[in-house]
């Protein structure tokens, strides 16, 4: 054979030279794909390539990723058909990575929750990212399912929406709530008979109304004091809460802390100025504080019982001024008392600037009311920065419905059907302009309630009323349970 051994060995070692380069090369490459560290060298452009179940979301350099995402304003999210838009744009560099949860995980967590849109828009320049599921979205390793519900609740307008009949209401039974509903106000108790009243809820129309429970709500007022300051429908709705906190049942364990907030009977009174009671489990109190117009009322004589009293209508009541420091959340709420009437009989007599009103365009009812009310509110909103824990929050006003006179001229509301003049409210503004412009450019929130009590002219007590001097209905008061119960729900809500 032709070059013999020799040509043999050389052949032998130009195969394993070669089957060693083959190997060393499938372990070099073997080694490149599974080091991420060698990664960046594949692309001069120096770009991190994501797994399928990874998407980006775009970061805000002024905004660290683990904010709170109930900081985003309302200018930032939106609930629309869509979905939630968020208007932020950035450049397409502005992006972090953030692990998407897997669909059968989400199915299980959420399905209790009310349906929502799950899918969002985040706009980076010219381009947009869609984020499937977000509800799953993990911030600095925490589920943001919590801090969505709190975007939801900003972005949401409780103010439009439907009544709806609901087997599960109401909250809590007339006949059973006895330790905290006067006897006045719980028709169960009275000679009516149609109860549907009590069936409706209110439905907002592109959100859910978060369900009420006393657990909860003792749960977020822990260690925080709730305070109604206004008339004796603000003294609905604080009964209309206790009942809705202890679900109508007896409860013993609460302490009655009035005498904490001066809410005592005064030499000679009937019945104190307002009540407070405390759950003691978690520390939370509830009170209300009677200031039928929400301002200072000083008698002019303490030593005359039959004393006029100076109407301050530059003053906010005392009460506040004197306990604003311990109050966590307040609702004001003012209305029905400003006439001539009610200022008569009570004796009194409208200041401002400590003396007696000498000014022609306030002393009309209707401009005092205005002017009083947003003295007060502003008086609040420049206490705000002193007290940052303060949820402040002024109540519209709850509408009447006497038909064919008022409450002392032969005025009715005879009508004991639901939804008979309306259910649904769509209307852009509020119902209470007065209200509306007090509160705008300030830090009180306006908790409007007025449009949408205003097709629920069957709650009210009308004709049944144990007490009333013959054919003289009340179309002002409510029935409790009834209408009320939803203003609760929403503060709820809002807080």
């Amino acid at each position: 054979m032709k070059g013999g051994p020799h040509q043999l060995r050389w052949r032998a070692k130009e195969l394993s030279l070669a089957l060693i380069v083959l190997v060393c090369t499938s372990i070099l490459i073997w080694t490149w794909d599974k080091s991420p560290a060698l990664t960046p060298a594949l692309s001069s452009k120096n770009q991190l390539q994501l797994p399928p179940d990874i998407k980006t979301v775009p970061v805000d350099p002024k905004r660290h990723v683990k904010e709170d995402i109930s900081t985003w304003t309302r200018s930032e999210a939106v609930n629309n058909k869509g979905g939630y838009h968020l208007d932020t744009a950035k450049s397409s560099s502005d992006f972090e990575t953030v692990p998407i949860q897997k669909k059968e995980e989400e199915a299980t967590k959420h399905k209790h929750r009310p349906k929502r849109e799950k899918t969002g828009v985040i706009e980076s320049g010219s381009g947009s990212t869609q984020i499937e599921e977000t509800h799953n979205v993990i911030l600095g390793g925490k589920t943001s399912e919590q801090k969505e519900k709190r975007v939801e609740h900003q972005a949401c307008d409780y103010t439009k929406g439907k009544w709806v009949i609901d087997d599960r209401r109401p909250l809590y039974s007339g006949l059973g709530c006895k330790q905290w509903l006067a006897s006045m106000w719980a028709c169960r108790m009275m000679q009516r008979q149609d109860f549907a009243f009590e069936n409706l809820r209110w439905q907002p129309k592109d959100c859910e109304l978060e369900e009420f429970e006393g657990s909860k709500f003792l749960k977020r007022m822990q260690n925080r004091t709730l305070a109604f300051v206004g008339d004796s429908l603000g003294r609905q709705q604080f009964q209309s809460l206790m009942c809705m906190i202890t679900a109508g049942r007896e409860s013993p364990d609460v302490l009655d802390v009035g005498p904490e907030f001066g809410l005592v009977i005064p030499p000679g009174g009937k019945r104190p100025n307002g009540w407070a009671y405390r759950f003691p489990r978690t520390n939370t109190t509830v009170l209300y504080y009677w200031s039928s117009t929400l301002c200072d009322l000083e008698p002019l004589n303490p030593k005359d019982p039959q004393t006029e009293y100076a109407m301050h209508l530059d003053r906010p009541p005392a009460f506040l001024r004197d306990f604003l420091h311990r109050i966590d959340v307040l609702v004001l709420n003012s209305g029905h008392h400003w006439n001539r009437g009610k200022l008569r009989a009570n004796k009194w007599i409208m200041y401002v600037g400590g003396e007696p009103n000498t000014n022609r365009k306030i002393a009309d009812m209707g401009s005092a009311k205005d002017f009083t009310i947003h003295s007060t509110i502003k008086w609040l909103n420049s206490k705000l920065p002193k007290h940052p824990h303060l949820k402040a929050f002024y109540r519209s006003i709850s509408p009447r419905h006497f038909v064919n006179g008022d409450w002392n001229t032969g005025g009715s509301c005879n009508n004991t059907t639901p939804m008979s003049i309306g259910k649904e409210v769509l209307q852009e503004e509020s119902s209470d302009h007065g209200a509306a412009s007090a509160v705008r450019g300030t830090g009180v929130k306006l908790l409007d309630i007025t449009a949408l009590s205003q097709v629920r002219d069957e709650g009210h007590i009308s004709r049944f009323s144990l007490t009333a001097s013959p054919g003289v209905q009340d179309c002002l008061h409510w029935c409790l349970p009834g209408v009320p119960d939803t203003w609760n729900e929403i503060l709820f809500a809002l807080i």
